[in-house]
């Protein structure tokens, strides 16, 4: 036998993985064959799958899209299996818009939800110009004039007496301090907009469009406004109401924690029929106060108590040295708070942040319960309520919740994309 080595001069070329631990093999054998159970499980579910395949695809594939009844859909059909998704057709309008929107005037709120688009697009993602932020700020007083309509002073009027609140308050904090630079942006604001309220009434004619009261307002839209606005106005309400809660001074303390525990111990709907009812008591004699302005009232400071609730815990998850990294800075309450503290609390915050989101969202449909139209009232209201379409259920309540799927999903892989810009888990 020789004691010399072999030694290869050239190497051997890579070798292809085994079939099954590469691709699709290798991807259903850990994901779905992975075990007996998984794999009795995986083949049950198949089957099942399968089944409602072969039971509902006939049943859209024989939808007839075209009538004014149910009796139309019927005779389309000839005794076979079908959708009458001819109520969709015939009810588009009225299931995005409400039952009592102008039917003229329906291009307002189309654009005002067009415009919502790039308005909200410099908060939801950083790559965009800070600029394009003066559009947010406008955005609310936009849609206020062409969905409600009237004159443009209006939406004017409330915008010059924020501005107007907001220098007062900075040149009162430098003068006074906080608190009366508060009261003084206040006072501030109620005066602009009780002057400019008397020149809006004198020229209610001024570049006006056709106004709409808010009980004409339904459908799909009613429920986007209220979750649009109500989850804006909730999270820094919900900061607040946190920080609040672990202020060290007392009343302030005690009054946030009694907010809180009393809002999360009450369930939606009684609230909502306080905002109908009760709420108006508090407000002036003479005040007058939109219905939509009170369920808003009502559904903000509801959400706000349980998004408070997720960002303490946020607060809580930030180790102690975060805290005594701020105060070796030198740092005040409100930079430490602002720079430090709640931004990673904030990116701790966001699943739950966006699970009460998504909760609030669909909870809009419980204004059905004070006889608001919106999307699913108008369904089990007007449009079922018609002679022309008893029985039919399936195809306009699967409408809808097609509809809450898409903007939920959306929110879903919205927050899912910016923990991932985040790196929330911290794994790397």
């Amino acid at each position: 036998m020789s004691d010399v080595s072999f030694v290869r001069h050239d190497q051997i070329p890579p070798s292809p993985p085994p079939a099954r631990e590469a691709g699709a093999v290798k991807w259903l054998r850990e994901n779905l064959f992975s075990g007996w159970i998984n794999s009795i499980l995986t083949i049950l579910a198949v089957y099942f799958v399968i089944k409602i395949v072969i039971g509902v695809y006939p049943w859209f594939a024989n939808g007839v899209w075209e009538g004014g009844s149910r009796a139309d859909c019927v005779a389309a059909l000839a005794g076979e299996t079908g959708a009458c998704f001819a109520i969709l057709a015939e009810r588009w309008n009225q299931l995005l818009f409400g039952i009592s929107y102008p039917s003229d005037s329906y291009w307002r709120p189309f654009l005002a939800f067009v415009l919502l688009l790039p308005c909200v697009s410099p908060v939801l993602f950083n790559g965009l110009p800070r600029k394009m932020l003066v559009l947010t700020l406008l955005y609310p007083f936009i849609a206020f004039w062409l969905i409600w309509g009237g004159t443009i002073l209006a939406p004017i009027v409330g915008l010059i007496g924020f501005i107007a609140g907001y220098y007062a308050f900075l040149e009162g904090e430098k003068r006074s301090g906080f608190v009366l630079g508060l009261v003084a942006g206040l006072v501030a604001a109620i005066i602009v907009w009780r002057v400019g309220g008397m020149l809006s009434g004198a020229a209610s004619g001024f570049m006006a469009f056709e106004p709409v009261a808010s009980r004409d307002m339904g459908g799909f839209m009613l429920n986007m406004i209220l979750g649009t606005i109500c989850v804006s106005l909730s999270i820094p309400l919900g900061i607040a109401l946190a920080l609040g809660r672990q202020s060290s001074m007392p009343i302030i303390k005690g009054i946030c924690v009694v907010f809180i525990e009393f809002v999360r111990g009450v369930p939606l709907i009684t609230l909502l029929f306080v905002a109908n009812v009760v709420l108006a008591y508090f407000f002036p004699p003479d005040a007058n106060i939109d219905l939509i302005l009170r369920v808003i009232i009502m559904i903000t400071l509801f959400s706000a108590a349980y998004i408070a609730e997720v960002i303490r815990g946020g607060l809580a998850a930030l180790p102690k040295g975060q805290y005594e990294a701020a105060d070796s800075l030198g740092l005040n309450y409100s930079q430490a708070m602002r720079l430090i503290i709640l931004p990673q609390a904030l990116k701790i915050s966001i699943p739950g942040i966006v699970n009460v989101a998504v909760g609030l969202f669909k909870d809009t449909t419980l204004v059905s319960v004070i006889s608001m139209f919106d999307l699913v009232g108008a369904i089990r209201g007007p449009i079922l309520g018609s002679a022309n379409w008893t029985g039919i259920y399936w195809e306009v309540f699967g409408f809808a919740a097609l509809l809450f799927f898409v903007v939920c999903y959306g929110i879903s892989q919205y927050s899912q994309w910016l923990e991932r810009q985040l790196q929330t888990d911290h794994r790397d």
